[in-house]
Order: C-alpha cells, then sequence, then structure tokens
C-alpha cells in the first residue's frame, strides 16, 4: 500500500508543482495577464507542434497503435457529450449555461495534464500511446465544441469552416507531418531533430507553469448550483462510468492510465476562451476550469492511488 501511495504521489505532485510554480510566477509580477497571453500561443503554436511531430515521427508503429483503443476512447467521448447534453438540458434551463456545462464535462485538459501523468508514471517511451489519441481527441474536442455552442447560442453549424479550423490546430498538424515523415521514413539529421526534441520535452513544464498562473478566482455564488453539478460530473461521475467500462473490457496499464488521463483531468483551460467567443457563459466556463484543476489535485491521485491498489495501472 506504502508502495502504491508513493507511484500515486509521484504521478501527480510533479504536475501540480509546476503548476504552484505558475501561481508564485504570477504572484511575484514577472508576468502579467498580456504577456501569459503571448506566451500560451507561443506554447500552442510552436511548443505542442513540436511535441505531436516529435512523439508520432519516434512511434514504434507496431508496438504503439492501437485501432481498438482509439475507437473505444471516440465512443467514450461521445457517450459523455450525448449524456452530459441530456443530463444538463433536463436540469438547466438558460442555453448560455447549458452550452458552458456541456463543454467543461466532456472537455479535458489531457493534452497539457494527462500526458505528463503517463510519463511520470511510465517514462518518456510510454509518450506514444497518449499521443496517438491525441489525434482522436483533439479534434474531437474542437470539432464538438463548437458544435455545443453553437447550437446552444442558436447559431447555425458549418462543417466545413468547423474542420477547417480543427485542420490548423497546430497539434493535429504537427501528428500529420510527424506521422508523414514516419511512414515515408524521412531520415532527419540529428542536428535537427535535436532541438526539435528539446523543445519537445519543454513543452509540459512551460505549459503547466503558465497554466497556473493564468488562474484567477472568480465570483462562484451567481452559479453556485452549476457549478458544483459540473465539477461532480468532470471529476466524479464520467470518470467513474468511462474507466469502469474500460476495466471491464480489460484495458490496463498505460492504456487504463491514458484512459484516465482523458477522462479523469479538469476541464480544458481552452473552453473558457471558446465560450467567451461563442457567446457562452464565460464566467462559468471559467470557473470550472479553475475550480476543476484545483480539486483535481485531490481526485486524480485519488484515481491513480485506487487503480495501483488494485493493480490495474
Amino acid at each position: 500500500m506504502q508502495e502504491n501511495f508513493i507511484v500515486a504521489v509521484s504521478a501527480v505532485l510533479p504536475i501540480f508543482f509546476l503548476m504552484f510554480i505558475g501561481v508564485i510566477v504570477k504572484r511575484m509580477g514577472f508576468l502579467n495577464m498580456e504577456e501569459l497571453n503571448h506566451m500560451n500561443r507561443m506554447v500552442f503554436r510552436v511548443f505542442f507542434f513540436c511535441l505531436m511531430f516529435y512523439s508520432i515521427y519516434t512511434m514504434n508503429i507496431e508496438e504503439h497503435l492501437n485501432i481498438n483503443l482509439a475507437i473505444f476512447c471516440f465512443l467514450a467521448l461521445l457517450g459523455t457529450l450525448v449524456l452530459a447534453a441530456a443530463f444538463v438540458s433536463f436540469f438547466v434551463k438558460d442555453n448560455k449555461k447549458r452550452g458552458a456545462m456541456i463543454q467543461a464535462i466532456f472537455r479535458s485538459n489531457y493534452v497539457i495534464m494527462g500526458v505528463p501523468l503517463v510519463q511520470n508514471i511510465y517514462g518518456d517511451e510510454a509518450i506514444s500511446v497518449p499521443a496517438m489519441l491525441v489525434v482522436v481527441v483533439v479534434p474531437f474536442f474542437n470539432v464538438f465544441s463548437v458544435i455545443v455552442l453553437e447550437t446552444y447560442r442558436g447559431g447555425n453549424v458549418e462543417i466545413l469552416k468547423i474542420l477547417s479550423r480543427v485542420l490548423q490546430n497546430p497539434m493535429i498538424l504537427g501528428g500529420i507531418f510527424g506521422a508523414l515523415f514516419m511512414i515515408l521514413s524521412v531520415k532527419i539529421p540529428e542536428p535537427i531533430l535535436k532541438p526539435i526534441r528539446q523543445v519537445a520535452l519543454a513543452t509540459t513544464p512551460i505549459a503547466l507553469i503558465i497554466l497556473g498562473a493564468s488562474f484567477q478566482l472568480n465570483s462562484f455564488h451567481a452559479h453556485i448550483k452549476e457549478l458544483t453539478a459540473t465539477v461532480l460530473s468532470r471529476l466524479f461521475i464520467v470518470p467513474a462510468v468511462v474507466l469502469a467500462v474500460a476495466v471491464y473490457m480489460g484495458y490496463r496499464g498505460v492504456e487504463l492510465l491514458t484512459l484516465l488521463s482523458i477522462f479523469a483531468t479538469p476541464t480544458a483551460i481552452a473552453s473558457f476562451a471558446m465560450a467567451q467567443q461563442m457567446d457562452s457563459d464565460a464566467e462559468l466556463a471559467g470557473n470550472a476550469v479553475v475550480y476543476t484543476s484545483l480539486f483535481a489535485c485531490f481526485t486524480v491521485f485519488l484515481w491513480v492511488f485506487a487503480f495501483k491498489m488494485f493493480n490495474f495501472i
């Protein structure tokens, strides 16, 4: 039990310590919000591109390509979205709150917080498994977030425009180019591959520090019920249902931990910006990001510890 506890702490503590460093950086006034926004864009457009490119390019396709896991992940995400929409639409009458809640429940901070979770337990060589699923998860989040928010503000859903926006996502582009270079056996000279690898390895810590520095505790009194339901759904109900099904279907080890990193991590920080841009309840969306991230330091630890106790991961 002590060994499992140490493994769980070792998996979760580095993630939230890096976020805590970001909080300190913000408190000490080293970065203002405008500078943070510029850094965030740089990490998103450059660092994540390199991370995805390098992870896919160096992937052993025979060892890490898992079509069944990708299909399960897609169906689980779709099921989460459908059930969240049904639940929220039944209990909440304000369309702006509906859109913000549904997005917050099904859209996790997988790339920023999930990938390092796998890395902390299984090492750098295991990153290819969560990196492979990014090709499924990121397009799903982007496409269906737009559809949900557009639907609940009464707008028209333009599929071609959505797909065009998804294909411009640096993570997707990095994955596409990485896959092309890998499939075509393009040999990248080490003097070029080395800096790409260095940027890829720096992506997670920098992204987590920026995430911590970006947090602002907003007022939540106006939507305490909606926020409570969103946090409980994101951190407890969704992972409990999906991971129970995954265990029943025989997923173990790095595959199960990857699923945990998708379905048990807090709401994606990008959901706030999207809610703000698409006339949803931005305050509720922002609070969902902050409070799921705050409580996730305990809930993610508990999920990892529980699965280690049962020797599932």
